[in-house]
């Protein structure tokens, strides 16, 4: 499937993501625009994270180019970048210690002119940030007293305070209870429907298909496919996706995805 960058936030054009031995994604064109939440599926290894990386510039690609606003991510400033697109990493390592607050506040870096101080202006904008995560009454507390769920739902207080246009998360709902995953997805859904750009690797099948208006499936070998998440989402799909057979099943007025646990026709069992 192709697509022109006509109009696109943030578009790659034949874009290659490799490691050595492997090609995980090959001759990839694709057009994110605002307004939409996209999901990135695959299984582990099938180069998520990798062209999340390439799409945010922090890696080179084995091919093609990327855009953003029409300007080469590769060679783009990147204080330039930083204030349209923000990177939600799968992990965050805290080194030193410091207050939540501060942690927030540093997403409000690429606004801040070198030798600046963050303004009181800042320290609302990473209070309203620590608020829609429900980590306001943690402000004062260590960072290295927190949580795997709080540090996470931390993170993603950093990027919203960075307040982008476009947000590339990979694993969002990593190390999140099931109503803390629902509440940063609902976030990041609102962010869409209010003209951001949202990019994810999510390893639920059923919330891409809750929250994201299109899906990208890497297979792995090169292979990709692109649509909107009710028509790509099918059980023949995702079998193939995830080496394993997929089954969907009605409840409420919504389709739910389960791994049947066996490997489907052609495939060999999961080792």
């Amino acid at each position: 499937m192709t697509e022109t960058g006509n109009g696109a936030f943030l578009n790659a054009r034949q874009l290659a993501v490799s490691v050595p031995g492997r090609h995980l994604v090959a001759s990839l064109d694709v057009a994110f625009r605002r307004g939409e939440f996209v999901a990135l599926l695959g299984r582990n290894g099938a180069g998520k994270t990798l062209t999340l990386l390439t799409f945010a510039g922090l890696r080179r690609a084995a091919a093609g180019d990327v855009h953003l606003k029409g300007l080469d991510i590769f060679t783009a400033p990147r204080a330039g970048v930083a204030l349209d697109l923000a990177l939600l990493p799968q992990s965050a390592d805290d080194i030193f210690p410091t207050t939540v607050l501060d942690t927030a506040l540093t997403g409000r870096h690429p606004h801040i002119r070198a030798l600046q101080w963050e303004t009181a202006r800042d320290r609302e904008i990473a209070m309203t940030a620590l608020r829609a995560m429900k980590l306001e009454d943690l402000a004062m507390r260590d960072v290295l007293t927190l949580s795997g769920g709080e540090r996470r739902r931390l993170a993603i207080a950093q990027i919203i305070a960075q307040a982008p246009t476009c947000y590339l998360l990979d694993e969002p709902t990593n190390h999140l209870d099931p109503q803390h995953q629902l509440d940063a997805l609902r976030l990041f859904r609102r962010k869409a429907d209010e003209g951001a750009c949202v990019i994810a690797s999510l390893h639920d099948v059923n919330l891409a298909a809750r929250f994201a208006d299109r899906c990208l499936l890497l297979y792995g070998d090169g292979r990709w496919e692109l649509g909107t998440s009710d028509e790509i989402l099918t059980n023949e799909r995702l079998s193939e996706l995830y080496g394993t057979a997929m089954e969907s099943v009605q409840w409420r007025d919504q389709k739910i995805f389960v791994a049947a646990g066996n490997a489907p026709d052609n495939q060999e069992s999961p080792r």
